[in-house]
């Protein structure tokens, strides 16, 4: 069987990778406790399900649904947008349903980019971000996220000729993997980088609900103009712990939302209209959960951080995601570390380098697991020291 030169060319997506390598010591009758998958471990909220029990038993609800989702769908996303960012969007033009935000970003490189093209992408980053551009056809010119630079990408380093060919500029605020966030001097620099180059800004913005210490990440779509560059995404999943549904949205510049949507009506049907349902009640219902919730991370973060610290590695407690981003002992790569750490503790964290090059050197560990297995692993670790290298 003959397979495409993509598919030969793709390498293993990081995530699968890790959860056989998690199954394979479990099958030996190890114990594992594992940081790697941010998936939360804390259900879905019983109001949302309820709402998705009821749409299930409706006949209507049995049947394809609209690429572009239930009209009360997209009226639910634009009220959410304009109830937590203050954003006005048009339902019908600048809003579009997505099963699950990692579909949209996947199949925004059809939309946006041909042969030959340009993306502009963070690196350490979302694999997608990059998997969606090759498959695509197009390059990518990576942006170095450095600890020094507040892990933000610095725009004026990017040589004109590449700005030229640049067709789409990827952002992820508050970011996966280094939990760093952007300020709104930072996202007015972007939109305007993007208005001069004429380059469309693709923002992943499906951390912005989990946060501490009181920080409200913004939205790119406050900076005045940007639906005129900007398509954000978002989803469900983190937000209210939903990522075994599948929803999430874009929203943004209408002539590029109406493309995104081409490429999915060819392509896909649309989110279940039970899901959908389900979603609307999410976005409409009460919000005060958030808060409860991103309680529960932001205590584990402060139990763990002192942990991490004490065994040799490096970390600023992050303002928002689920994720911790450290720095490894001198002389250690990322795989070399997280395999020693699987094999004496038992413990899954990811490597850096699963996220590209400027990766190399960080593990990310995820808070998104059961309090009782962070305080075994808390336990493991803790007196336990690096070895030194060399």
């Amino acid at each position: 069987m003959r397979l495409s030169q993509r598919v030969a060319n793709l390498p293993p997506y990081l995530f699968v990778e890790i959860s056989r390598r998690i199954a394979a010591k479990r099958a030996q009758g190890a114990d594992v406790i594992s940081f790697g998958i941010g998936d939360p471990d804390l259900p879905t909220p019983p109001a949302i399900v309820e709402a998705l029990i009821a749409a299930a038993r409706e006949p209507a609800n049995h049947r394809y649904p609209e690429t572009d989702g239930l009209p009360a769908l997209r009226r639910a996303i634009a009220g959410w947008y304009a109830m937590r960012f203050g954003v006005e969007v048009d339902p019908e033009r600048e809003v579009l349903p997505l099963i699950g935000a990692k579909e949209g970003i996947g199949h925004a490189a059809l939309a946006f980019l041909d042969p030959g093209d340009v993306a502009l992408v963070p690196d350490p980053a979302y694999p997608v971000y990059a998997a969606g551009a090759m498959f695509a056809g197009a390059l990518t010119y990576p942006l170095p996220l450095r600890a020094e630079d507040g892990f933000l990408p610095d725009l004026r380093r990017i040589p004109p000729e590449v700005c030229r060919r640049a067709r789409v500029l990827w952002l992820n605020y508050p970011n996966n993997p280094t939990g760093a966030t952007a300020d709104r001097a930072f996202l007015e620099e972007a939109v305007a980088f993007c208005r001069r180059w004429d380059i469309l800004l693709l923002y992943d913005n499906c951390y912005s609900e989990v946060a501490y210490d009181g920080y409200r990440p913004p939205s790119v779509l406050q900076v005045p103009g940007a639906k005129g560059v900007a398509v954000e995404f978002h989803s469900l999943s983190k937000t209210y712990n939903m990522t075994g549904w599948r929803v999430g949205m874009a929203v943004g510049a209408a002539p590029a939302i109406h493309a995104l949507f081409q490429i999915k009506s060819n392509l896909d049907s649309g989110i279940p209209q039970a899901i959908q349902h389900m979603a609307i009640a999410a976005l409409t219902g009460p919000q005060d959960y958030l808060a409860d919730r991103n309680a529960i991370y932001q205590r584990r973060r402060d139990r763990l951080v002192p942990v991490l610290r004490q065994i040799g590695l490096t970390l600023v407690p992050p303002k928002a995601t689920p994720y911790l981003w450290a720095r490894l002992p001198q002389g250690y790569t990322s795989g070399e570390f997280a395999t020693m750490l699987l094999e004496e503790k038992d413990i899954v964290v990811t490597p850096g380098r699963g996220y590209g090059e400027g990766g190399e050197g960080f593990i990310r560990l995820s808070l998104t697991l059961p309090d009782a297995d962070l305080e075994r692993a808390v336990q493991r670790l803790t007196g336990w020291r690096i070895p030194p290298k060399g």
